[in-house]
């Protein structure tokens, strides 16, 4: 809820993908906080329990990413489109059963990348809000393949220590380029890190450069970027 008060004050938007239920341990969204939420922001879905696709049969991965889609649509009274999977770990067994159970586009954790992909199911980020050291970003950048196209986004990573001003070097450069910035993060991790105030400022950053039409969510830039039709969107309209 405090994520989604910084994007409400600098009038940004931003998309909340929610499980249900979270097999970890860690707190969830109760049903009225997830209605709250759903009333400013687009709200994804994120499985049921937060199971990692890849390690699951497919009944079991089935049943996680359909019962969440319909759990999280009597919760908020609305088609849920959206779906990221859980820790990036999935398989294309996982994007066919996303794509069966009727969502319209699906995030990765795939980083560096300036643009939204050529796979609607499998959209690209550009960077995690974390303090994540070059090491990481190396072993990330070696296997996840898409080498070309992340290549200026490793360079540009790996060419700042402080992990901060990371963060307003590949957002400029996303703007001077034409390309497209997509941050994501857990909002446990913010509170952790206690980052409250260094977000507060670049999503203020954020909102001097970008103009509103061009502020989205994920649904509207698969819809923009992937030429696809989105009930949701055309009911708002």
């Amino acid at each position: 809820m405090k994520t989604a008060e910084l994007l409400h004050k600098h009038g940004l938007r931003g998309t909340f993908f929610v499980p249900i239920r979270n097999c970890e341990g860690d707190q969830v969204l109760a049903d009225a906080g997830i209605r709250e939420l759903g009333r400013h922001f687009e709200i994804g879905s994120h499985t049921m329990d937060h199971r990692y696709l890849k390690k699951v049969d497919i009944w079991h991965a089935y049943h996680q990413i359909s019962d969440g889609k319909a759990r999280l649509e009597d919760i908020l009274g609305v088609r849920v489109n959206g779906f990221c999977y859980p820790g990036g770990r999935y398989t294309n067994r996982d994007v066919e059963l996303v794509r069966a159970c009727g969502f319209t586009y699906a995030r990765t954790t795939m980083n560096l990348r300036f643009d939204a992909g050529r796979l609607p199911y499998e959209m690209p980020t550009t960077l995690q809000l974390y303090p994540h050291d070059r090491a990481v970003y190396l072993r990330n950048f070696a296997g996840s393949g898409e080498w070309v196209q992340r290549l200026e986004g490793l360079r540009l990573a790996l060419s700042r220590e402080d992990w901060i001003q990371r963060l307003y070097t590949m957002f400029d450069h996303a703007c001077h380029h034409g390309g497209i910035f997509h941050l994501w993060g857990h909002s446990k991790q913010f509170d952790e890190l206690n980052a409250w105030e260094e977000i507060d400022s670049f999503f203020a950053h954020v909102a001097a450069r970008i103009p509103f039409q061009n502020r989205l969510t994920n649904e509207q830039l698969a819809v923009r970027t992937h030429y696809l039709s989105s009930p949701a969107l055309a009911k708002s309209a």
